[in-house]
């Protein structure tokens, strides 16, 4: 299973393909919407479904994956998912960018979520084996996607 935080737009068609190419060994994504990046996800939970169907990305787009309700992952008020994620993969970065006008919690912590797409891949144990960068391509011809297949294979999740 892999466990993503959502928003950008082209990034949900991905996921789509992504989770389609390996639904049959087992492989579920679950995206959890967020507003702690740029405030990038604003709406209610029940107007997020709909702004994706009709307008980003629109043209009747449905999600083949669980999507939930929108969380918060960093901060005083992180769900425990995401502390439970955090602790046992290794941040993928040190830097924030600039926070002081597009990250929305305190303390802000070197093991936090950067941004919106981050990714964390869960075993079916429920053991989190990897974490990867929001801007990390899971496209199906992508370096990760091959990552991926390769520890399915081997039975590593």
């Amino acid at each position: 299973m892999i466990i993503v935080l959502t928003e950008r737009l082209i990034c949900y068609l991905e996921l789509n393909a992504l989770q389609e190419e390996f639904r049959d060994v087992g492989f579920t994504i679950l995206g959890f919407p967020c507003n702690q990046f740029g405030m990038q996800e604003p709406g209610k939970n029940d107007e997020i479904l709909p702004a994706l169907k009709y307008v980003r990305p629109g043209n009747g787009f449905v999600p083949n994956f669980q999507l939930f309700e929108k969380v918060d992952v960093n901060g005083v008020n992180e769900h425990a998912l995401f502390t439970i994620l955090k602790n046992a993969c290794p941040p993928v970065g040190d830097s924030f960018g600039n926070p002081t006008n597009r990250l929305f919690w305190e303390p802000l912590k070197v093991n936090d979520i950067k941004w919106n797409f981050e990714k964390f891949l869960v075993g079916p144990d429920g053991r989190p084996v990897m974490r990867w960068f929001p801007r990390v391509n899971v496209s199906e011809k992508s370096e990760w996607t091959k990552e991926v297949l390769f520890l399915i294979k081997m039975n590593l999740i």
